[in-house]
């Protein structure tokens, strides 16, 4: 039900024309005279579909995969595998359509087996295809073991404002615990890599184009292939557009604020149910929340599978659950479990973006795809912080976070009492690691591809309206915007007239005029989700 990652390598000399020409190809690269890495055998896949394993997948969901470099500037280093599904195209067909569900962080597999039907329309022309990027769900998904528990219980109280020097030591302490249970792929993780894979991938599914739908965090990814890939793009959407400029900073604040908002509609709801675990009186039902999250933060509660249920976990929970209306009698439930038996099992699927509960673990060492049921328990969290982090290319020194500790503390808390420091923390588990790519705020901007469709939505908790303006002006000419009238995190799923836009561009190539509306449907929910903003 979730859902909801450059190097420019130079191409190495070939002995024949033809093995050159397919690594350039390959490559998305001009042909500049210098030596680059061959990347032809990766280029030279055809993927091989088998039934999914698993006793929640659909039987009519393939499995496949790809390798791709650990390190594209040296591909004879070390591979990875990238886990593929696919519904398989029932009308004519005209090659496949690409999913990515947001997060970033967000595992397409499990995602696609459970929202499939939302896509059944695509396979009148497509093979619909989802993929973990790497990083994610069973592609070498990272770990942070404990160390982002570690991090965030250096925010309690006033105890890092009055110590910063003992809060960074606790940072630097969780970036090589989650650089130890990682493993070799966390240098290699990213939105620049991740495209870099999506490339490997259309190659593999034997399409010419690229054609893709993207959702949130997956917009990001999608421009940044269309500035990596200008002449592969072939149809792609963009639905709950992202941002390509704001500052980690200035993104935590909104996303909290936007959180905020979720949880005031959700709690508007709940008080009118005699089931909702808060009660009937509005304002005592926020005051409890707020209530139980610092309750939780002070004296943490063992669970079921080992280890703790902190107040910040239960803040992440709850902000998965909020993205989609559909979801929330089931986040009441889940919350209901909590408050009044104390049970942490249900409110533990939404923390773990619904993926089960194994035990963290350390990384898998040969790059091959892990089994489901071994993926880490933190595993979305610690490829959202992975990601962010990657794409970011801000990172403050200990003087500056110093310094702006406390301002930090006061804008996020005010944005938000309940998700403030959660989002924070996120922000602050960047110190300590590489400083990210400068790719994306420099290079992807007025993009020369085939024309993409950005969905914006007015109400979007998530990636607010003025993101799609942003980004489509930076993008440029290539861009056509959709106006969502409506609510909620994208529009695809809560929208009849965004979701039949959308289909007739990827199915037939029709494009709606720029600047176009959609109505709001007045019964809105999203089923993608979006860590981040």
């Amino acid at each position: 039900m979730l859902v909801t990652l450059s190097t420019r390598p130079a191409v190495r000399r070939c002995a024949g024309t033809g093995a050159l020409a397919l690594a350039l190809l390959g490559a998305g690269l001009p042909a500049t005279g210098r030596p680059q890495p061959d990347l032809s055998r990766f280029y030279q896949q055809k993927v091989t579909w088998a039934a999914c394993k698993g006793p929640d997948m659909p039987k009519d969901l393939q499995c496949g995969k790809v390798t791709v470099p650990l390190d594209y500037a040296r591909p004879r280093t070390g591979t990875l595998d990238v886990a593929l599904a696919r519904y398989q195209a029932t009308g004519k067909k005209r090659g496949s359509v690409l999913l990515n569900f947001g997060g970033p962080g967000a595992a397409g597999i499990p995602s696609l087996a459970a929202e499939g039907k939302q896509f059944m329309d695509l396979t009148n022309g497509y093979d619909v295809v989802g993929f973990d990027p790497r990083g994610v769900g069973r592609s070498s998904p990272v770990s942070c073991g404990e160390g982002s528990d570690e991090a965030s219980t250096a925010m309690d109280d006033e105890s890092g404002l009055a110590h910063p020097q003992t809060l960074l030591a606790k940072l630097r302490e969780a970036a090589a615990e989650c650089a130890r249970h990682s493993g070799p792929v966390l240098p290699h993780i990213g939105t620049v890599n991740a495209s870099r894979d999506l490339d490997v991938i259309r190659q593999a599914l034997g399409d010419k184009k690229l054609n893709y739908l993207g959702f949130s965090y997956g917009t990001r990814l999608g421009a940044v292939y269309a500035a990596q890939f200008p002449h592969k793009v072939g149809r792609v959407a963009l639905d709950g557009v992202d941002t390509l400029t704001e500052p980690l900073a200035e993104q935590g604040v909104a996303g909290a604020q936007g959180q905020q908002t979720a949880l005031d509609d959700f709690l508007d709801w709940c008080t009118t149910d005699v089931a909702c675990p808060f009660g009937q009186d509005r304002r005592a039902a926020g005051d409890q929340v707020l209530g139980i999250v610092r309750s939780l933060d002070k004296s943490p509660v063992p669970t079921d599978f080992g280890g703790s249920f902190s107040g910040q976990d239960l803040v992440g929970a709850i902000g998965q659950g909020l993205y989609s209306k559909q979801l929330w009698p089931s986040l009441e439930r889940a919350l209901a479990s909590l408050v009044e038996d104390g049970d942490t099992r249900r409110i533990l699927s939404f923390a773990t973006g619904g993926s089960g509960l194994p035990p963290l673990g350390g990384h898998h060492k040969n790059g091959g795809l892990v089994d489901p049921q071994d993926v880490p328990v933190d595993n979305l969290e610690a490829a959202l912080m992975a990601i962010n982090c990657a794409d970011d290319p801000d990172r403050p020194g200990a003087a500056q976070v110093t310094k702006d500790l406390k301002r930090l503390r006061a804008e996020y808390e005010q944005a938000s009492p309940v998700f403030g420091r959660y989002r924070l923390t996120q922000l602050l588990m960047c110190y300590g690691r590489p400083k990210g790519t400068d790719f994306i705020r420099d290079r992807v901007k007025n993009v020369d591809s085939a024309r993409m469709l950005l969905v914006g939505t007015r109400g979007d908790p998530a990636t607010p309206y003025r993101w799609t303006v942003e980004t489509a002006a930076r993008l440029g000419s290539s861009a056509v915007v959709l106006d969502n009238r409506g609510d909620g995190h994208t529009g695809y799923t809560s929208s009849k007239c965004v979701h039949r836009k959308v289909d007739d561009f990827l199915l037939y190539g029709s494009l709606p005029p720029s600047g176009s509306s959609c109505p709001a449907d007045g019964n809105a929910w999203s089923g993608i989700t979006n860590s981040t903003n």
